[in-house]
């Protein structure tokens, strides 16, 4: 079958059946702000880089951060405040080891921190990558000291190799899950319980094809459960798609679980996973031909295991598409796919291989179960009492045939702009009781959305940057006692707090934001923190969230400003609109202002070209946005705009003082030419190389006729002569000759030259 009618067939058929639904796709942020003093924190040391790893000590009031070869501790309230740090390096051996391996010595052979976990003595499990070589140790904070207790042992397993590689881990009961791989070149992926008798999946292609662990939930479902099941461990990754035709290879999302009291089977799938079942994972997006990749999850059970709701972003695995989405997914959604959903089997026919839909019979008890109170009653009370073939059914078909489906069939968001990478969801309590989810997701432009949504409408409250563009966030962590967000990139590690309402400036910009943990205090003029006031003063807030409706709040005052302006220029007159929604309108003597020859709005500014007298006035800028059909004024700047005194303007004064010191140039030009010709005359006099002088010369130097002696002279009077201009007469001509007297004998006709 064709690829692409395949991957549509499979994937979007859901899509296909929603087409008519409009999807979620509000994906421009009402604010867009930066991370200041006021809003949060940031910490950086020099020379530390990689702030990936966080574990929150709300215990002990510190924040556990894991960087590359350094572990701090620092105060919960504001992180600049380092209680305390300590320096995990890698030993030269073990670094050129690495080296010697064809690893990078400054950026692969350092030992980046990874596995963070408190322990239920207190201590923590902190592992590292330590240069390709995974070291796990134990680690206390105590009197303000944070001390490794160099009890390091192996890590293979728990923590993975490759410092760039993701992984997946949770700590339960004293034991630690683990999803990396096994080996140095990442070839052996595993999914592991760390114990005195250590279960782990099995090296198949059938079970883990080329995985990227995603995240690790563990899920209490054996509590108050009436059918008596166990507690479950829930992986979340990608892989290499195994069940479909294509040329290319293909990646998909998958959702697998097993069972907490699962210690493998007697004889087949020995210290083995038993329960180890997998399932696609579906968060379709229209308009896309291939499947969303998952990037992160997060557990948020508002109660009992019961209302847990898995929630997940998602990118796609090729540029084709610049949109990520966030699905949600019930617990009772999963559940029900892995304990009612059908099987999928490896078909061979001759020469092919493929995965096709399993309608056989189902072994009893069904394979991948857990130990529940029906498996009791058959005298099976742990996995090593599981028959063979259930067993040898679960270890060659682990995978479901049914995709797990997002709630309401469809995403919950979908953004266009920087990809999706983390996020974490808190509840919040609004004024009127209602309880909220908050989304805050991190993107790979190192910013957050704040996101809720109201009964299928969602509104990105606000997105703030809290990194470089360059810098995706690459963790966050929540602390609801705190009311702080927490975020790790590869340069610094950020702190957020939750309810910052103090940078809505006006009532109607507090309240059109919809931010459940904000609201306008009528007698203090501010936007405050709902949860800071006094239950009894609640009618002095005023908050409304799924309608978005201001209609109890006053009316923005206008501001004015005086501008002059000068004719034949070009007048700018700015304006900002109060949110990324607004609409600016402009106004000129209450009159609509369109783009002319006279005006032009570009980027919301107004600029009048080649101003003249007639253009003095008022000039009126609106910010309006819309909430829920109806149009509020969030946002009124005037200008009154005045003719200015022209020889006063500021740009006559500076061509005037550019004229002078043009002229000054001049002057000082003419002076120095003037000294050179005076010095230059001075100096032919000096060599005696002017005219008159040589002239002067010559005349005082020429020889006088002897008394009484006379004899005819000829004197050829050439161009040399001619030119220097020593001539008396000048009339004469050039090779003129002359002859003078002669007392001697004089032949006629003979001509002397």
């Amino acid at each position: 079958m064709d690829m692409l009618f395949l991957l549509i067939l499979c994937f979007f058929g859901t899509a296909i059946l929603t087409s008519g639904q409009v999807l979620p796709l509000y994906s421009t942020p009402r604010k867009t702000v930066t991370l200041n003093s006021k809003r949060g924190h940031v910490f950086r040391e020099e020379g530390v880089w990689n702030y990936s790893a966080m574990l929150l000590r709300e215990d002990i009031g510190v924040l556990i951060l894991g960087a590359r070869e350094t572990i701090f501790a620092l105060d919960l309230t504001n992180i600049t405040h380092k209680q305390a740090m300590v320096k995990w390096d890698v030993t030269p051996d073990n670094q050129n080891m690495c080296s010697h391996k064809g690893k990078n010595l400054e950026t692969e052979c350092q030992n980046y921190i990874r596995i963070l976990h408190k322990m239920p003595d207190g201590r923590m499990y902190v592992c590292g990558t330590y240069a390709f070589s995974p070291t796990c140790d134990y680690m206390s904070y105590t009197e303000g000291n944070l001390t490794l207790e160099s009890k390091q042992h192996e890590g293979k397993g728990k923590c993975p190799f490759d410092p760039f590689q993701r992984y997946a881990s949770e700590f339960v009961d004293g034991e630690l899950y683990s999803a990396t791989s096994m080996n140095f070149l990442g070839s052996e992926p595993v999914m592991m319980r760390s114990s005195n008798d250590t279960i782990r999946t099995d090296f198949n292609p059938s079970w883990l094809s080329e995985p990227q662990f995603i995240g690790m939930k563990y899920v209490a479902e054996g509590k108050e459960n009436p059918e008596g099941d166990d507690d479950k461990i829930y992986l979340f990754f990608s892989e290499t798609a195994m069940e479909y035709d294509s040329y290319n290879k293909l990646d998909v999302s998958r959702v697998a679980r097993v069972c907490k009291g699962d210690i493998g089977g007697q004889r087949t799938l020995q210290k083995k996973w038993t329960s180890f079942l997998k399932a696609p994972l579906d968060c379709p997006v229209l308009q896309t031909r291939l499947p969303y990749i998952i990037q992160d999850v997060f557990l948020f059970c508002p109660g009992s295991w019961t209302t847990c709701v898995f929630y997940g972003v998602f990118t796609p695995q090729m540029d084709t598409s610049q949109y990520s989405a966030v699905c949600t997914y019930s617990i009772h959604s999963i559940r029900e796919v892995f304990s009612e959903g059908r099987f999928k089997t490896l078909y061979n026919d001759k020469s092919v291989s493929k995965w096709v839909t399993y309608n056989g019979d189902v072994p009893d008890p069904r394979p991948g179960a857990c130990i529940n109170n029906d498996a009791r009653k058959k005298m099976i009370s742990t996995s090593l009492d599981l028959p063979d073939k259930s067993l040898q059914f679960v270890r060659e078909k682990p995978l479901m045939d049914e995709a797990v489906k997002p709630s309401s069939q469809q995403p919950l968001l979908v953004k266009k702009g920087a990809a999706f990478t983390r996020i974490v969801v808190a509840s919040t309590t609004a004024l009127d009781g209602t309880t909220h989810q908050v989304m805050f997701i991190g993107t790979a432009s190192g910013s957050v959305l704040k996101a809720v949504n109201y009964d299928g409408k969602m509104v990105i409250i606000e997105e703030v940057q809290l990194f470089k563009h360059s810098e995706p966030v690459k963790i966050l962590r929540l602390s609801n006692t705190m009311g702080q967000l927490y975020a790790g990139s590869d340069e610094a590690a950020v702190q957020m707090s939750l309810s910052a309402c103090d940078h809505y400036i006006s009532c109607i910009d507090c309240v059109l934001a919809r931010d459940p943990y904000c609201g306008w205090n009528l007698n203090t003029s501010s936007c405050i923190a709902v949860n800071s006031t006094d239950p009894d003063k609640h009618s002095e807030v005023v908050q409304s969230l799924r309608d978005g409706h201001a209609t109890h709040c006053p009316a923005v005052e206008s501001t004015k400003t005086i501008k002059t302006f000068y004719p034949g220029n070009v007048v700018r007159l700015p304006c900002q609109p109060g949110s990324n929604l607004a609409q600016v309108q402009w106004r000129v003597n209450d009159h609509p202002v369109e783009n002319s020859n006279m005006y032009r709005i570009h980027h919301n500014s107004l600029f009048i070209l080649n101003a003249s007298d007639s253009d003095a006035g008022h000039y009126t800028c609106t910010s309006v946005e819309s909430s829920n059909g109806k149009d509020y004024v969030i946002q009124t700047v005037t200008y009154e705009l005045r003719l200015g005194n022209y020889v006063g303007h500021p740009s006559v004064l500076a061509l005037v003082q550019e004229q002078l010191n043009t002229l000054l140039i001049l002057r000082a030009m003419v002076i120095i030419l003037s000294l050179l010709l005076v010095a230059l005359l001075i100096w032919n006099f000096y060599k005696g190389h002017c005219p008159v002088l040589r002239c002067f010369n010559k005349a005082v130097e020429r020889p006088q006729p002897m008394s009484g002696f006379q004899e005819p002279l000829q004197i050829v009077e050439g161009n040399k002569a001619a030119s220097v201009g020593c001539s008396s007469n000048s009339n004469n001509n050039h090779n003129r000759t002359t002859e003078l007297p002669s007392t001697g004998n004089q032949h006629n006709g003979d001509n002397i030259v």
